[in-house]
């Protein structure tokens, strides 16, 4: 499956702009690591763009109906399915590839960044800095839904500092919102 191909899938399954948004701001994380680590960047873009898709219309069952709807109807790649499972913790599936792990660790990363830019006068996650996202991490009434333990979580799988991890997922943000004419 292609990038166009797995974009067309979510916009198909989630009605939710803010949903479409959380994908594609996960997608542009998913690439950031990518480049990082020389991976396939189309396969970090799908993974990222599919892994909620069906949560909106199938809540109780994801992500496994999204998995199996994926297996049984396109040729989405083993890893990405795996990834997708492993994201969420409940499964008990283990993550074990880079592609795994950073999908758990930019998931929730990215919710508490996109909570940070809009609650700037101007809604501008190019403004958000890693102070300011740091202060908001630790007041854990800010963003209550994000799991923090999840985000130092996913940091650890990866090996990367959670500054750092934090900077890396701030940047990816950044990069994908295009500069003001």
């Amino acid at each position: 499956m292609n990038r166009e191909q797995a974009y067309a899938l979510m916009l198909e399954h989630t009605p939710s702009v803010s949903l479409q948004r959380h994908m594609l701001n996960v997608e542009a994380a998913m690439r950031w690591y990518a480049r990082h680590w020389q991976e396939d960047e189309q396969t970090y873009a799908v993974t990222g763009l599919l892994h909620d898709f069906d949560y909106e219309l199938h809540p109780e069952a994801h992500p496994t109906w999204g998995v199996d709807y994926l297996r049984a109807n396109t040729d989405t790649a083993p890893e990405v399915l795996d990834a997708i499972m492993g994201h969420a913790a409940y499964t008990g599936t283990p993550r074990t590839t880079r592609l795994a792990q950073t999908l758990f660790a930019v998931d929730e990363l990215t919710g508490l960044v996109q909570a940070a830019a809009l609650v700037r006068p101007d809604g501008d996650v190019r403004q958000v800095e890693l102070k300011s996202l740091k202060k908001r991490f630790k007041n854990r009434a800010f963003a209550a839904g994000v799991n923090r333990e999840e985000v130092e979580q996913g940091a650890r799988e990866l090996g990367v500092d959670l500054d750092e991890h934090m900077e890396n997922v701030l940047t990816a943000m950044r990069e994908m919102v295009p500069a003001p004419v």
